[in-house]
């Protein structure tokens, strides 16, 4: 039997324990949340008296795990060296703040090589994870797949996997699979799931893809754009998302919501992902 864990990206501005319980309203199982401003940088304070309540919380009530979310203006590795110092500070401090909350993960958009090329781009996204992962660490880092525009590292499985194979804590891995972006990148979610996921398993394994953004797309596939749509009101279509949520491959993993939605959109969306399980 299928298990499906869904929700969305809440605020953290009203603490951490507050978006467990937004979260229990709005009928979900898990949520996503930016570690810090998603375009500025700037993060909220971790409280230790918070995070064990958020704890308490997800495991009475048998959350899936909650996906965390670096900020879009880390970039690992921009050709401008403040601009990458930036983001390896970030990434340094988010993966400590992530072990108050242990046995998460953390997910990052891998970056762009700002003309260096992709090469380049993937070794210093390597050289950063080597950097800052640590063994006894508790949180699980995922890779995120992109939609493939301007110098973006990661639109294809096997730069993924480049990185990966470069990284020596590989245990500390993941992918977390973006279906708007996967179909924008050219994976054909809608005619050849059971082909995209047997390519994943080939060149990544699937036992990698640890979490799911759920989205569907304003483009056709292959458009390299990355424009997410609400549910059944894009290029993938209700019945081929209704399909990758059931696909047994992926029963288990959190499926997290980024449409362009207000709350009671997300609610509703919810609501229609539970209603899949029958």
């Amino acid at each position: 039997m299928n298990t499906i864990y869904i929700g969305c990206h809440l605020s953290v501005t009203k603490g951490y324990e507050a978006m467990g319980k937004t979260m229990l309203d709005f009928g979900g199982n898990t949520f996503a949340f930016f570690t810090r401003n998603p375009r500025g940088g700037k993060s909220k304070e971790l409280l230790p008296e918070d995070a064990a309540a958020l704890r308490s919380l997800v495991d009475r009530e048998h959350f899936g795990p909650l996906v965390a979310h670096g900020s879009y203006t880390m970039n690992l590795c921009a050709a401008k060296s403040e601009t990458r110092e930036n983001g390896l500070d970030m990434l340094e401090k988010d993966l400590v703040r992530m072990e108050q909350l242990p046995g998460n993960f953390y997910n990052f958009h891998p970056g762009a090589h700002t003309g260096q090329g992709m090469e380049q781009g993937i070794a210093l996204i390597a050289e950063a994870l080597n950097r800052f992962l640590w063994p006894e660490m508790q949180t699980t880092v995922l890779l995120e797949t992109m939609a493939g525009k301007g110098s973006e590292v990661g639109s294809r499985f096997e730069e993924l996997r480049e990185i990966i194979d470069r990284v020596e804590l590989k245990d500390k891995l993941g992918v977390c699979l973006d279906t708007c972006h996967v179909w924008d990148g050219g994976y054909d979610l809608v005619k050849d799931l059971d082909g995209v996921l047997t390519r994943f398993d080939k060149v990544i394994g699937l036992e990698r893809l640890r979490a799911v953004h759920f989205n569907d797309s304003k483009n056709p596939c292959g458009a390299h754009k990355d424009r997410h749509e609400k549910l059944g009101q894009g290029q993938i279509g209700m019945e081929a998302m209704r399909r990758i949520a059931l696909h047994p491959a992926l029963s288990g993993r959190p499926f997290i919501l980024e449409t362009p939605n207000d709350d009671e959109g997300y609610i509703r969306e919810i609501h229609t992902v539970l209603g899949w399980l029958g």
